[in-house]
This record gives C-alpha cells, structure tokens and sequence, in this order.
C-alpha cells in the first residue's frame, strides 16, 4: 500500500511528535518540548488517518475516557503541571492505543537484536502480559 502525500507528511510529523515527547521526558519534564510533541503527534495522526476516521477513532465509546485523559492531560501541560500532566497524557495513551500494544510487541519481536531478547523464556511471559497478550496453552 503506497502512502499519499499528507500521509507521508503525517507519519514525519507522529515521528517528529515522538521525539519531541521523548527529549521533553528526557529533560525533566520540558512543557515546551511536551507541548510541541503532542501538536505534533496529534497532526500527525490527523493527516495519516484524515479528519473522519480522527473524529470516529477519539469519540468511539470504547475510547471516550482516553481522549478525556489525552486532552486533560495536554492542558495540564499547557498550564505548566507538567508531570502531573504527563502522567494523566500516559493514561490517555494506554487507553486509546492500548489495544496495539500486542502488534507492537509481535513486531519488535521480528527484529534482529530485540526479538530474541523478547522471546527469550524467561522475558517472555512478562512482555506478554504486559502487552496484554494472550497465550493459549499448549
């Protein structure tokens, strides 16, 4: 599947929003740099999946106390309560893209220096239950 151009934009911008969040935790809690990742992520999100599918994704029921933690969460930030902020913006995040935690866990473990760390038998079992993997027993 080839990406349109405002998807490619979309997917720099999530990138550029992660990094931004990332440095803004790394630098003990920088409302400027937390505030610019989640402008950030959040256009980027709008332009990779559009405007409809954004509006359906944060108002579905089952995601609803997600966005209401996202949202609080970002004005927090904005308001300079960056870590409470930030811990209420991590709820939100858990509840909207915690269902893809599985396909994320599944994906690292295809990856040469990181699978095999995460499908050793002893790490396993807990990344799977963090990521809320079930495994049927054999």
């Amino acid at each position: 599947m080839w990406l349109s151009e405002s998807q490619k934009f979309g997917v720099a911008f999530t990138f550029g929003g992660f990094l931004f969040f990332t440095f803004g935790v790394f630098t003990f809690f920088d409302r400027a740099l937390l505030a610019l990742g989640n402008i950030l992520f959040l256009a980027g999100v709008l332009l990779i999946i559009g405007p409809q599918k954004t509006y359906v994704f944060f108002t579905r029921p089952t995601k609803r106390r997600g966005s209401v933690f996202l949202v609080f969460g970002v004005v927090l930030i904005l308001m300079k309560w960056t870590f409470v902020g930030f811990l209420v913006e991590s709820l939100g995040i858990v509840g909207l893209f915690g269902d893809f935690f599985g396909v994320i866990v599944q994906f690292l473990r295809s990856l040469p220096l990181v699978g095999p760390v995460l499908s050793h038998p002893a790490v396993a079992p807990i990344v799977d239950r963090l990521a809320g993997i079930r495994v049927l027993p054999v």
